[in-house]
């Protein structure tokens, strides 16, 4: 069972949805934060990464950062920017591009479910990256983008979907990047409650980080709160629920800065015990899942578990990402904890291999590697198990923008 429930919306008025709406705060880097809303400065980004405010070279300190975000919702809604719903309704979500749509329900999720496991997770957070959120979500007083949750999709769902997109959106647009953004406004909440206390597990697809700080920000609101009965706005989450089967997943790189003092030659005799190892300069993007493509120096290689290793492994350490983990990274080039070693970094799959070449060229790391996507049904199950992959094992693409509907707290 799901418990879903509608919720008054903070969101932009039509005419200026596709101009406030930005990417998610954390698939964009300081540059490109602060070249985002220069060219815009109505960007939602002025709310999510409000260092882009600040000078490149400031450092400013985090509670001016948050405050600023603060100040910055504050003026969008002075403005008209921005304006909050009277009443309570969910909301559809629908990305499209190249003949495929994805359409999910935007609610609020009970985070005493996620505490339960009802909300399923499969990876790990950074610790710093929650307590940014955290502290975020408490200076804005409200969550400014949505958790991504897939859930198995059923005949009541589909039939309700079906028929909740005839009507007009209220905004229809697409971006630069050619993915065309609808969203629905649903009055008519019984029916969608009704269906999800069906829905026996939401999993968590791409947000473990706002998920965690929602949690954190509640325990803190509700140690504030001696009157506390677990309807308050603060024990939800805003998410958007997707039918698991509608998705897809690109791959999840890795950069490392070094070769953890090892010569090229004792790297490669290294993985060799492992892994048969071939130069091919053609294939920089795995074909099939159990080869890993490696650029050093210059060059591309392919790597593949031995077969006779790879038979033996369980279904969550035969993901791509768990094996470069425990064969690569933690072994040979003594990445033990990805969620805090600053040697790691992650290039999602939409940027390509060309970003990967480009900041070991630039001298940014010093090898990169490129995974074949993990499936939806690995994700499902090692949810299922109450396992967890390695951290940034998936992409999903595309990606939901932030801005079009806040949920205050």
């Amino acid at each position: 069972m799901a418990t879903v429930r509608p919720f008054k919306a903070l969101r932009p008025s039509a005419e200026h949805a596709k101009q406030v709406s930005s990417v998610p705060y954390d698939v964009v880097r300081d540059a490109e934060v602060r070249a985002f809303v220069a060219d815009n400065p109505n960007s939602f980004l002025r709310v999510t990464r409000a260092e882009g405010d600040f000078a490149e070279a400031s450092e400013p300190p985090g509670d001016d950062v948050f405050a600023r975000a603060k100040q910055n919702l504050d003026r969008l809604t002075a403005e008209g920017f921005y304006s909050t719903d009277e009443r309570r309704a969910y909301y559809l979500y629908q990305l499209s591009k190249n003949g495929h749509s994805q359409t999910g329900l935007v609610g609020v999720c009970s985070l005493d479910e996620y505490e339960q496991g009802l909300i399923k997770k499969h990876e790990s957070v950074r610790p710093d990256k929650v307590e940014d959120r955290t502290d975020h979500l408490l200076a804005v007083r409200a969550q400014t983008g949505l958790i991504f949750l897939a859930f198995r999709g059923s005949e009541v769902t589909a039939d309700l979907f079906k028929k909740a997109v005839r009507a007009p959106a209220i905004y229809d647009f697409v971006c630069a990047d050619d993915i065309r953004h609808r969203v629905w406004r649903v009055e008519d909440t019984a029916p969608w409650t009704e269906a999800f206390r069906y829905v026996p597990s939401l999993y968590i697809a791409d947000g473990h980080h706002r998920i965690e700080s929602a949690l954190r920000a509640r325990d803190e609101m509700r140690g504030e709160n001696a009157g506390h009965n677990g309807n308050e706005a603060y024990n939800f989450v805003l998410a958007g629920m997707f039918p698991a089967e509608d998705l897809s997943i690109l791959p999840y790189n890795r950069l490392v800065k070094d070769l953890n003092r090892l010569s090229k030659d004792d790297f490669f005799s290294k993985i060799r015990k492992n892994f048969i190892l071939v130069s091919d300069t053609l294939v920089k993007s795995p074909e099939h899942t159990g080869d890993i493509s490696m650029y050093l120096g210059g060059d591309w290689y392919r790597m593949r578990l031995n077969p006779a290793k790879r038979e033996r492994l369980s279904r969550i350490d035969a993901i791509d990402a768990s094996i470069l983990q425990n064969y690569v990274l933690r072994p040979i080039l003594g990445v033990d904890d990805p969620t805090t070693d600053e040697r790691i970094s992650f290039v999602g799959g939409k940027r390509g291999t060309s970003e990967l070449e480009r900041m070991v060229d630039a001298g940014e790391a010093k090898v990169a590697f490129s995974l074949y996507a993990t499936s939806m049904d690995d994700l499902l199950s090692v949810s299922d198990s109450g396992e967890t992959m390695p951290p940034k094992s998936t992409w999903f693409e595309p990606k939901l923008k932030d801005g079009l509907l806040v949920y205050q707290l």
